[in-house]
């Protein structure tokens, strides 16, 4: 089949995406005016922020990834894999990294705070796509080829778990089990690999203090409501207060300094008490919509590579709104896992932005027919 390397973009992932990241800034500016005003004396301090440092320099990297030849990015698999272990590692340098509520998960460029773990989401992606690609027939499927790929995975649990960044540990391994997966894992590996990240996570809870809090407040968060439980309540609260059709727009009343994180991580929760169950789900399916796109355009792509690649973008976004919405209606414990296209975060944002222009480019060179 003929291929052709110079279609345009993808106009219905782009209308999509513009979509959700408009509507992501319409919540945000209600989300986020309570607390911007009480730490920095500016209703749109968090709005601006994400305009000028995520949206636009997100929505540039876009448009310049979208013409690239994804393929050219194939050699540089394993060079990708060393980009990730050198962000997450980023963080533990003298000076450099920065601690946010108990997390080491930063770096402080003086003028700017970056994430690093949001772009090594993107470089592992494309370092797993470009294994899965390039393994032999039967590689990956004993011990001695499937060890590399595992021993990759293993070096970012610790350097996350290390950090310690338990939200981004989760989205990430999860999204890398789903192209496992797809590829044709053997269910045996699968499930080896499965195993042994669920007896990872168990060990980490029990040896560490304030994740088995977190557990048990998962398991009864009525405990200690005022307490380790005060979180999950008030989002509870919140989202079972605007029941159908919500309270109004800008009518929360958690924002107002009641629900924590409301501006990233507990965005969600004010989404549904302002809006409601409808719009919710509606939102719901526009990123699913999202997610249909990118494996729409996987299942085209010309290579195995670039179709790896797609299915990983769409794991990484289906994953991360499925955790972040879990943890805010207690289908599992608080990761501090923003909600894609919503939550503020300029890292996020723009990491998600680079992953998308990666799906738009392979959009362009997908097969005829």
């Amino acid at each position: 089949m003929s291929l052709r390397s110079r279609r345009p973009l993808d106009t219905i992932l782009v209308g999509l995406l513009i979509g959700v990241c408009i509507f992501g800034l319409i919540v945000l500016l209600s989300a986020s005016g309570p607390v911007a005003f009480q730490a920095f004396s500016d209703p749109l301090y968090f709005v601006r922020r994400q305009i000028f440092l995520g949206l636009i320099p997100g929505g540039i990297l876009f448009y310049v990834i979208s013409r690239f030849d994804v393929n050219k990015l194939k050699p540089f698999a394993f060079p990708a894999l060393i980009a990730t272990l050198v962000l997450l590692a980023s963080v533990f340098i003298p000076g450099l990294g920065h601690r946010v509520g108990g997390s080491t998960s930063w770096i402080d460029l003086r003028f700017i705070r970056i994430q690093p773990s949001e772009f090594a989401k993107v470089t592992f992606i494309v370092y797993a796509a470009g294994w899965l690609a390039s393994r032999g027939k039967n590689e990956g499927k004993t011990v001695e080829g499937a060890m590399p790929f595992f021993l990759a995975i293993a070096a970012v649990i610790i350097l996350l778990a290390l950090q310690p960044d338990t939200g981004s540990m989760c989205v990430l391994v999860m999204t890398i089990m789903c192209m496992y997966f797809v590829a044709g894992a053997p269910i045996l590996w699968f499930g080896t690999l499965f195993a042994g990240i669920a007896g990872a996570i168990a060990l980490m809870i029990k040896l560490t203090p304030y994740r088995a809090v977190r557990f048990m407040t998962f398991l009864h968060p009525e405990l200690d409501p005022q307490g380790v439980g005060y979180h999950i309540n008030q989002a509870f609260l919140a989202i079972g207060s605007g029941g159908i059709f919500g309270y109004g727009y800008n009518q929360s009343r958690q924002k107002f300094l009641y629900l924590p994180e409301a501006q990233d991580d507990s965005i969600f929760a004010i989404m549904a008490e302002e809006l409601g169950l409808i719009v919710c789900v509606l939102f719901l399916l526009a990123v699913s919509a999202i997610v249909w796109r990118c494996l729409r355009i996987a299942k085209r792509a010309p290579d195995d590579f670039q179709s790896y690649l797609c299915i990983g973008i769409a794991s990484w976004i289906a994953v991360q709104a499925i955790v972040n919405i879990a943890s805010m209606t207690g289908l599992m414990p608080m990761t501090g896992v923003t909600l894609p296209f919503v939550s503020y975060g300029n890292s996020a944002t723009v990491s998600l932005f680079i992953g998308l222009g990666l799906v738009a480019a392979v959009s362009r060179s997908r097969r005829s027919g």
